[in-house]
């Protein structure tokens, strides 16, 4: 078997450092002894594209939020399901991982990146949803492993009351908030509904119909409020 070769290390604000990973042709990103994501499993971060575009149907010119660019899998579903009238814009707090696209990862995200419907917003996803009010129909966040996170306390403010708050303010009327978690979470559940939030929890496969069971949450903000 292949050894796996250190390809660059990326301090995450805040502490903790990202490791960039590559084995013949796979790739892995790890947080100390954790696998964050691997090249060779995307079925749940496109699941979480196609479930959330699915929710909200068929929109004029929608615009999109993704927290958290990764090796690209969500982006390149969301693409793959929007017209030419979408926007989508990816923020990612790390940028060594918008290096990693452009660089050793390139042929992974088969270049999404230079789409003309994307924009790359370097910084804290949680900074962009409280500045647009009423700007997104779909905000999707793949954010430190989801609501029971590793890497950063300062993630939770995505996931707690305030932070769910804000991201149904940022919502236009019939958005969705859909959200990647690498397992269940019956009080994160709870805080969705909690904050008004008709919410929906589906679980799905690290690959395409393999691997570990992660839950992906659709939570809208109903129309009539």
């Amino acid at each position: 078997m292949l050894p796996w070769i250190l390809l660059d290390t990326a301090q995450i604000p805040g502490g903790g450092a990202l490791r960039l990973k590559k084995r013949g042709g796979e790739f892995s990103i790890m947080l100390g002894d954790n696998e964050l994501m691997n090249s060779r499993l995307s079925g749940s971060e496109e699941a979480l594209a196609t479930l959330s575009l699915n929710k909200i149907g068929r929109r004029p010119a929608p615009v999109i939020l993704i927290g958290g660019l990764g090796m690209g899998f969500t982006l390149r579903a969301a693409l793959a399901s929007l017209d030419a009238s979408a926007r989508v814009e990816v923020a990612e707090l790390v940028p060594a991982v918008v290096a990693w696209a452009r660089g050793p990862m390139a042929d992974v995200f088969r270049g999404s990146l230079d789409d003309p419907r994307v924009k790359i917003l370097e910084g804290d996803v949680g900074s962009f949803i409280g500045a647009r009010a009423g700007a997104y129909d779909a905000i999707l966040l793949d954010v430190d492993n989801g609501p029971d996170g590793l890497t950063q306390s300062a993630n939770d403010r995505l996931y707690n009351g305030p932070g769910l708050a804000a991201a149904r303010a940022a919502l236009k009327p019939g958005g969705v908030l859909a959200v990647w978690s690498c397992a269940p979470d019956e009080s994160f559940t709870r805080r969705l509904r909690k904050a008004g939030f008709e919410t929906e929890e589906r679980p799905v496969r690290a690959g395409r119909g393999r691997g570990a069971r992660h839950m992906i949450w659709l939570a809208s903000r109903t129309n009539r409020d």
